[in-house]
């Protein structure tokens, strides 16, 4: 599903040039769950924001579903994002005037679907993420880890490719973070292909696959032996 192949990303800092991914090759498979783990300056936040379309390699290849991602402009990219990728983020980036239900139908809004399908699928995936009953809660009426699963439902809303998680326990407090950890094991037993970005080990352990960045280069996969 997904395929990089010698990807690199330079960035010019006045007359040094500095590379923050060197030669990275990953595949990642449909229905796989993978941790992406390093240190701050590591290159995993780089790898990331390419994997997710946000930003493009210098050079090397990225192919999302075959389809090459450099020969796409930037409208293309945006539609990707909208329609294959939901993000994930530490920080919820939640609409705080929206309630959850309003919070989730928002990516559906730039979607040719009708009005009561949106709702429909906003309303199937809150549930999925145990919030029946916290749908027309804004979100500051709602605890961190509840507001987390809002943004669980609104990436997962309309059936993307890819959940794309960037330390998504960052904000929580450690029985909220296992919580949100069990979700996204279920989650990806239901058959969704989860990729976290973390820089604890611990996390990265519950994943079915750890790839660890260092210095902008891959070391060997770890699989660990519990799987997902």
């Amino acid at each position: 599903m997904i395929e990089l192949r010698g990807v690199g990303k330079d960035y010019v800092r006045g007359p040094e040039t500095i590379a923050a991914l060197d030669g990275v090759d990953l595949t990642i498979d449909r229905g796989e769950y993978l941790a992406l783990v390093g240190p701050s300056g590591s290159g995993k936040s780089t790898l990331m924001n390419i994997i997710g379309c946000l930003d493009v390699p210098t050079r090397g290849s990225y192919r999302l579903r075959g389809i090459d991602t450099a020969a796409l402009d930037d409208d293309a990219l945006a539609e990707i994002r909208n329609r294959e990728i939901g993000f994930i983020f530490q920080s919820f980036f939640l609409l705080p005037r929206k309630t959850a239900l309003e919070n989730v139908v928002q990516p559906l809004m730039y979607r040719e679907i009708p009005h009561a399908e949106r709702i429909e699928q906003a309303i199937a995936a809150l549930e999925k993420v145990g919030l029946n009953d916290r749908m027309q809660h804004l979100p500051n009426e709602l605890s961190g880890g509840q507001r987390q699963r809002v943004a669980i439902a609104r990436a997962m809303v309309g059936t993307p490719l890819l959940l794309l998680a960037d330390e998504p326990t960052g904000n929580l407090d450690s029985r909220t973070a296992g919580e949100i950890l069990d979700l996204f094991s279920e989650l990806n037993a239901l058959g969704h292909t989860i990729l976290i970005v973390t820089h604890e080990q611990s996390i990265a352990a519950r994943c079915g696959r750890m790839v660890a960045v260092s210095d902008g280069r891959l070391t060997p996969d770890h699989r660990p032996t519990h799987g997902s």
